[in-house]
């Protein structure tokens, strides 16, 4: 059983696959917004967040510069996210009414819980079962993108496209972040030969930084889903080059058929929401867990005056590890597909149950041994072993008529499964469930199933103020750590009264429901190791920065103001 896995930063986290797959960035601050607009776009790459901004200049709503987004990341960030991946968007109207679409990929109907075991029984290695087709499943991004723009849009569909086709049609540029992960990930990124022939040299080095790579495959396929529908990315010719390059893959070929791809559809899902010192947060509910999980995190902290303990004191800091803590706990045990399993969320966000929680948690001591809770409706389930994404981007968009969106996209590990169909890379998505099918006889709540959505950590969150504005929209990448550096940006912003910029670049803290807990090296949070040893924190360990990437927009003063995270390429970008 794949229990311990050595982080590279030179350490080992129980039941929590490698957190440092992300290739290291330049570590500079990003040109986020200062002055305020009526408009706004947060996205990971300027291109992406350019072409967002765009489409809002041309009259679109949030949802098409969503949209329009999440297109060209396709392009620029194909390590990250794209067409070959999936989604979760929040979406609050300018009524203030807040949907929220599960656009997660699915796995072929053949799956079932042995999907990651190998002939002995035993599941198989991660690095092994990545690249190929074992763990792609079908991707949902274009659906979420149809359903978005039909109930949410304003610009015609086509027009949506443009960004992105001229940026694979003529170029972009690599950057420093890409170059780096080119090479730290040549097993996925070099996987195909459409892969190699893009983004590799003759003899086999990645591009250079600087130099400007075209992608016409790409440039053609987005002209034809820009000509056509969403539907043309699940029926027809593309459904069927996904079919076969899966089927056929020389490593890891899957069962995956033209059904399942035609089958898929997004699904829109209750918002789990909770309130925090007078402000409402909405999110993500299961298959996602980053929605609960902020949640709970913070309600447990409610009774502890943060504001007046301050960032700079390390009790505040050990507080938000506590209660993450038990937050992973329940996530571990209880959150799955709600297609497939009871998923207590009721039970998981209620008042009583947080404030039971709570009371675990001390200013002077450590919690010696977390485990999960038993909320109302909890049905008996065992902790399972998972992967966690890698591959992530999240943005967040305004526009002038008041829609907001949140949106974290995914193909999970850098490159995904390595696959190159039509000029994007396929997601491998399947990777985040649990590789145990069962324990002890139990089963686990994320093991595989044929049509079901694996968890995740994304955690795009819409914050409204007590006057009933949008007070902020934040997501972030990061696997595992998603839902700590959306809680620390929320912290940051209601109780440290920073901007959402100065929350995002704080140092982060991380603390899954194990004995270890995370700070972010090269800190404030590193110095305070042995202050958090003495609150009883025995194993504390280091992350890189690189780990981290969020984006957020925030409203001030009557304007949108953008933040953008200093350790990633990021940018905010104004109407």
């Amino acid at each position: 059983m794949r229990l311990m896995i050595v982080l590279a930063a030179g350490f080992a986290l129980t039941a929590t696959p490698a957190l440092a797959r992300h290739p290291a960035a330049p570590h500079h601050r990003p040109s986020s917004l200062t002055n305020g607009a009526p408009g706004m776009v947060s996205a990971a790459d300027p291109r992406a967040a350019k072409a967002g901004a765009t489409i809002l200049r041309q009259g679109g709503s949030a949802a098409d510069a969503v949209i329009a987004t999440m297109l060209a990341l396709t392009v620029v960030e194909p390590e990250s996210s794209g067409i070959g991946g999936g989604s979760y968007l929040v979406f609050r109207d300018a009524r203030g009414i807040i949907q929220t679409y599960d656009s997660r990929e699915t796995a072929p109907q053949a799956a079932t819980g042995n999907w990651f075991l190998g002939s002995d029984g035993k599941p198989r290695d991660f690095d092994d079962v990545v690249p190929g087709g074992t763990s792609v499943g079908v991707p949902g991004n274009m659906r979420m993108a149809a359903r978005a723009s039909r109930e949410h849009g304003r610009l015609p569909w086509k027009t949506l496209f443009q960004p992105a086709i001229a940026l694979a049609r003529d170029g972009f540029i690599i950057s420093p972040r890409f170059h780096g992960a080119l090479g730290s990930a040549r097993s996925t990124a070099a996987f195909s030969a459409a892969g190699r022939a893009l983004f590799y040299t003759a003899d086999g080095q990645p591009v250079a930084v600087g130099t400007r790579v075209r992608n016409p495959a790409l440039a053609v396929f987005l002209t034809q889903l820009a000509e056509r529908s969403a539907n043309s990315f699940y029926v027809g010719p593309n459904a069927n080059a996904i079919v076969a390059a899966v089927n056929g893959a020389a490593h890891n070929p899957s069962p995956m058929t033209r059904g399942d791809l035609a089958s898929y559809d997004t699904i829109e899902r209750p918002p789990v929401c909770g309130s925090y010192r007078g402000y409402r947060l909405c999110g993500m509910g299961p298959s996602s867990s980053g929605g609960i999980a902020v949640i709970q995190t913070l309600a447990m902290l409610e009774r502890f005056d943060l504001s007046r303990l301050g960032p700079n004191s390390p009790t505040s800091w050990h507080l938000i590890a506590e209660a993450m803590r038990l937050a992973y706990a329940d996530r571990d045990k209880y959150i799955g597909d709600p297609g497939f399993v009871a998923v207590p969320v009721a039970g998981l966000l209620d008042p009583a149950y947080l404030k039971m929680r709570s009371q675990l948690i001390s200013t002077d001591r450590t919690i010696a041994n977390v485990v999960a809770g038993m909320p109302a409706g909890a049905t008996q389930a065992a902790l399972g072993v998972e992967a966690v994404e890698h591959g992530t981007s999240s943005f967040a968009i305004a526009d002038r008529a008041g829609n907001v969106a949140s949106i974290t996209s995914t193909i999970e590990s850098v490159f995904g499964s390595g696959i190159v169909v039509n000029g994007y890379y396929l997601n491998n998505e399947l990777t985040d469930f649990s590789f145990v099918p069962s324990v002890g006889g139990v089963a686990v709540a994320n093991r595989v199933a044929g049509g079901k959505r694996p968890r995740s950590s994304m955690a795009p969150m819409i914050v409204t103020s007590p006057d009933g504005h949008v007070r902020l929209a934040v997501g972030a990448a990061g696997g595992p750590t998603i839902p700590a550096q959306v809680i620390k940006a929320i912290i940051g912003v209601i109780d440290w009264r920073m901007t959402a910029q100065a929350a995002i670049a704080a140092p982060e803290i991380f603390a899954p429901s194990g004995p270890n807990i995370f700070v972010e090296k090269g800190t404030a949070l590193e110095a305070m190791i042995p202050a958090l040893t003495a609150l009883g924190h025995a194993s504390v360990k280091t992350l890189e920065p690189q780990t981290f990437k969020a984006n957020a927009i925030e409203w001030k003063n009557g304007l949108w103001k953008g933040a953008a995270d200093p350790r990633s390429e990021g940018i905010a970008v104004s109407q």
